[in-house]
């Protein structure tokens, strides 16, 4: 167990959910004094917000805070995210990314008590514990502690063993916490555990923002996407801050059951997991981007640049935040982006989201030409590049037709 030195102040990231519950009498009985930090990434509504700072009051935490972490949220990942354009083994969207935005979060709260240590609720099984602890190794000389990856010693059933650990001192667990692990922020919602854990369908409750098949808008909806370097600045021609799109394209698309998937990938530490997630907006948003990448940069950057983005959505995921490596790639995506500008009309009818027009004053587009339909040169430039383009496969042929 962990033993508190001098310094009896410690930090903890804190959502109010099961885990992180849990660590508040935890660390407390270990002789330290709490202080939660709640990073609001966006994913919680006034309620929910008002129900995380009445949960740390009834834990008996020495102070609360909430910092805005949307902006943030927006610029540092979901900018470069959707330049990348690529999903972790061409799925998941690295819903948990604001993790960085957690940890900066909870440093600057340590930094203002003047302690070192911190605290987080990861478990020893997944990836967080790893993007949580070598965020904070990056910035830094601090001490982490994990009390989840500390029952693990003992306890092999860790949720059953929290939530009997709360219920024994007087808190009650909700309903859906003793079920699943719920993420929840801007980008969208994950859900494991339970039947998801047991590679069986999930459960009804196994459901977040978006709306099952039978409760889809009858009617089409139709929005317009306005990027200017490769980024989101407008929503149907009206200006507006990043988050607040993201935001609003979650509630536009959610009912339509947009974004939602059931992902099994190679975690960092070596197993397999298996969540389901949603993401409307932010799927949205990859929709409209790649169409109108598609539409303005060259042959040979739509070619390379999934190279780097898959390069760069692998250092995110396992936790490399800091690397330069990751600072190095961005700076290849944002080039590419200079001629990323103009609109994209967006529609679904529910489940999934198509790019229907395009709207950009730098597609590559021939004045004398059109694909299938007419061209400029003739005949003899046709069949000359055709002989020259293939002339390794046809000499191939020749070559060893006869053998």
């Amino acid at each position: 167990m962990s033993t508190a030195p001098e310094s009896k102040d410690i930090v903890l990231a804190f959502s109010g959910g099961l885990d992180t519950s849990f660590c508040v009498p935890w660390l407390q009985e270990q002789g330290w004094r709490v202080h939660s930090v709640f990073a609001d990434t966006g994913g919680v509504d006034a309620a929910e917000r008002a129900y995380i700072e009445q949960r740390a009051a009834q834990l008996g935490v020495a102070s609360h805070v909430t910092i805005e972490g949307g902006p943030a949220l927006w610029s540092e990942f979901v900018k470069p995210f959707v330049w990348a354009g690529e999903g972790y083994q061409g799925q998941y969207p690295l819903l948990v990314s604001d993790r960085y935005l957690i940890v900066d979060a909870t440093l600057a709260r340590a930094a203002e008590l003047g302690t070192n240590a911190i605290a987080h609720g990861c478990t020893g099984m997944g990836n967080d514990q790893v993007r949580f602890d070598l965020a904070a190794k990056a910035s830094g000389d601090w001490r982490i502690v994990a009390p989840i990856r500390e029952i693990q010693k003992e306890h092999t059933q860790t949720r059953a063993y929290e939530q009997s650990y709360l219920e024994q001192r007087g808190f009650e667990v909700r309903g859906k916490q003793k079920a699943y692990t719920i993420n929840e922020n801007l980008l969208g919602v994950t859900l494991s555990g339970g039947e998801i854990d047991e590679w069986q369908a999930p459960g009804e409750g196994a459901r977040g923002w978006c709306a099952p098949r039978e409760r889809w808008p009858d009617e089409r909806l139709e929005v317009v996407l306005g990027f200017v370097d490769g980024e989101a600045l407008s929503l149907d021609g009206n200006p507006m801050p990043g988050e607040r799109i993201l935001a609003k394209l979650n509630t536009m698309f959610a009912p339509y059951g947009v974004g939602r998937g059931l992902y099994t990938g190679d975690t960092t530490i070596g197993l397999k997991g298996r969540i389901v997630y949603e993401a409307p907006g932010l799927t949205a948003l990859l929709v409209a981007h790649r169409a109108l990448e598609e539409a303005v940069l060259s042959k040979q950057q739509n070619r390379f640049k999934p190279d780097v983005a898959r390069k760069w959505v692998e250092l995110v995921y396992e936790g490399f935040w800091h690397d330069p490596l990751k600072r190095d790639l961005e700076a290849f995506l944002g080039s590419s982006q200079q001629m990323v500008n103009g609109e994209v009309v967006l529609r679904t009818g529910g489940g999934r989201v198509d790019a229907v027009e395009i709207r950009s004053p730098h597609i590559l587009r021939s004045a004398g030409a059109t694909y299938a339909q007419s061209a400029d040169w003739g005949v003899a430039e046709a069949e000359g590049f055709i002989q020259l383009f293939g002339m390794s496969s046809s000499l191939w042929a020749e070559v060893n037709r006869k053998r």
